[in-house]
């Protein structure tokens, strides 16, 4: 993960600000996930993710590095905050060029919506999703 910030530079970070992130340029997916693993890592019932191209992706701070199986089986590394806990980003190993970016972390209301849900057999009913997003099971 490195890449210089310029002007179109997305700013992230955790919830005490120590581990931060700068993403460059546009997203090249944005998703919500309704896995079980999603939703305990952000104790909602879903998370959010923009992927971007891992060398548009600059990391700054102290971080500790989670492993776990998604639940396609594939390993995940999820990096965050020592100090607050917050996750900052991830990596999955069946992608190696791209780091996740927990959309909430950006703290950006204005942020584009996910065009992507997935694990969807496993959404609470009630939780909404874009009309045109693409729906996987």
């Amino acid at each position: 993960m490195s890449g210089a910030p310029h002007a179109e530079s997305r700013h992230a970070s955790c919830s005490c600000g120590q581990l931060r992130l700068i993403a460059c340029g546009d997203p090249v997916r944005i998703s919500m996930c309704h896995c079980l693993a999603c939703q305990r890592r952000t104790g909602s019932t879903f998370g959010v993710q923009a992927r971007f191209p891992a060398a548009q992706v600059q990391l700054q701070g102290r971080s500790q590095v989670y492993v776990r199986s998604g639940d396609s089986g594939g390993q995940v590394s999820f990096h965050f905050c020592p100090d607050c806990g917050a996750t900052v980003c991830y990596r999955a190993a069946s992608l190696p060029d791209f780091v996740g970016v927990p959309v909430g972390s950006f703290a950006d209301p204005s942020f584009p919506p996910p065009r992507v849900s997935v694990y969807e057999a496993r959404r609470h009913p009630w939780t909404g999703i874009p009309v045109d997003a693409e729906h996987y099971d």
